[in-house]
């Protein structure tokens, strides 16, 4: 006997979210769209946060029936595939040629941006951040192209290009987990948020255990620039993959 419900849509479309969407496809609803349906869900995460997507708020932001919109997506989670996908394709990429240092800088910045804008990006469920998508894969794409006869093979131009995906959303992840975290206790700058969070910091600091950060917290002239963090650690990035491959 089945333990789950078959989906709105029915099982008999096996194709992929991508293939089933693709704007060359006749639409069977000429005004939903696919895209209006993924820019809608957006606007209402930039707004609320992930937790206020629903399938029927996004019926009601559309102003269409609760069951319309899947005959797009297969429910929540294909929802939010679309959502991650299309932002991406506000990253503007630099065009074929462009030497490999400059594309992979241009790409990374443009991230940080693209994830400030979209800080929702960092709480999607794994699948989102792991089954391809077009747009997504248009900048790996584009980084992995920028390498060709500069390293030995496929595999080392992929891990390369990964890397860079891990530092950008490594880094991102954590300057907009504080951005929200800002928000959501009303404080303003870096020093208030030492200050709201000082008996934490001074009860670790006292204990001895954590010499090197103490000596950032006292010292630091660059707490609150998170720009030159990023920056930084992107260039210290690149320096590496260029010394290592001697590009």
């Amino acid at each position: 006997m089945p333990t789950t419900s078959p989906s709105p849509k029915g099982d008999a479309d096996r194709r992929s979210l991508w293939e089933r969407i693709d704007p060359s496809a006749p639409s069977p609803r000429p005004s939903l769209t696919a895209e209006r349906i993924g820019r809608t869900a957006i606007a209402v995460a930039d707004a609320e946060g992930l937790d206020a997507i629903t399938m029927r708020r996004l019926a009601t932001e559309l102003g269409v029936a609760p069951m319309a919109a899947y005959r797009y997506v297969d429910g929540k989670d294909e929802l939010l595939q679309l959502m991650g996908d299309l932002v991406h394709d506000e990253i503007e990429l630099p065009e074929a040629g462009v030497p490999w240092r400059e594309t992979f800088r241009t790409i990374a910045l443009r991230t940080r941006e693209l994830r400030l804008r979209h800080r929702w990006l960092a709480a999607l469920p794994p699948e989102a951040a792991v089954i391809p998508s077009p747009h997504r894969m248009a900048i790996t794409e584009r980084l992995m192209a920028s390498l060709d006869g500069l390293l030995p093979g496929p595999d080392e131009r992929m891990a390369t290009a990964r890397s860079l995906h891990a530092y950008v959303g490594g880094a991102i992840n954590y300057e907009a987990s504080l951005v929200m975290l800002m928000e959501n206790r009303g404080w303003a700058s870096g020093h208030e948020v030492r200050t709201a969070l000082a008996p934490e910091m001074t009860y670790l600091m006292e204990s001895g255990r954590y010499p090197s950060i103490r000596a950032w917290a006292l010292g630091a002239a660059r707490k609150d620039d998170p720009s030159w963090e990023f920056t930084f650690g992107l260039d210290s990035l690149l320096d590496g993959i260029a010394a290592r491959h001697g590009i």
